[in-house]
């Protein structure tokens, strides 16, 4: 998948895509739409994507709506999925969910590194 029809892509179709429900299987929007809009308050917060906090009503919200770093956006969906699949179906095993965990923590720190690079480039 090429990098433009990645940013291009819908947020909640991705992140369903990602997580295993067909794009028609609707049932779980809602849920799916608040576990995602909580993740992007946690990026806001973390200095990541523009400025306003940004969320999404449904499927119409794409990746480049948030952002236009074709390098960062993977590292947010990796990110989003993580967090998300933690909320609405998380693992039973104490060692795949542990594993979660510390891909969160070490994402948050990555993302969070670039959101300071991007603020501060020079360091000052």
């Amino acid at each position: 998948m090429s990098e433009t029809s990645t940013v291009n892509s819908s947020i909640l179709l991705s992140v369903k895509k990602m997580l295993g429900p067909s794009a028609d299987y609707d049932v779980f929007d809602p849920e799916l739409i608040i576990y995602i809009n909580s993740v992007f308050g946690t990026l806001h917060q973390l200095g990541v994507g523009p400025e306003e906090k940004f969320v999404i009503t449904g499927d119409s919200e794409l990746w480049s709506d948030f952002t236009t770093e074709g390098e960062e956006i993977e590292e947010v969906k990796s990110y989003m999925y993580l967090r998300v699949r933690l909320l609405f179906d998380p693992p039973s095993s104490s060692f795949v969910l542990s594993s979660f965990k510390e891909q969160i923590k070490e994402l948050e720190w990555r993302l969070q590194c670039k959101a300071e690079e991007i603020i501060d480039p020079l360091g000052e």
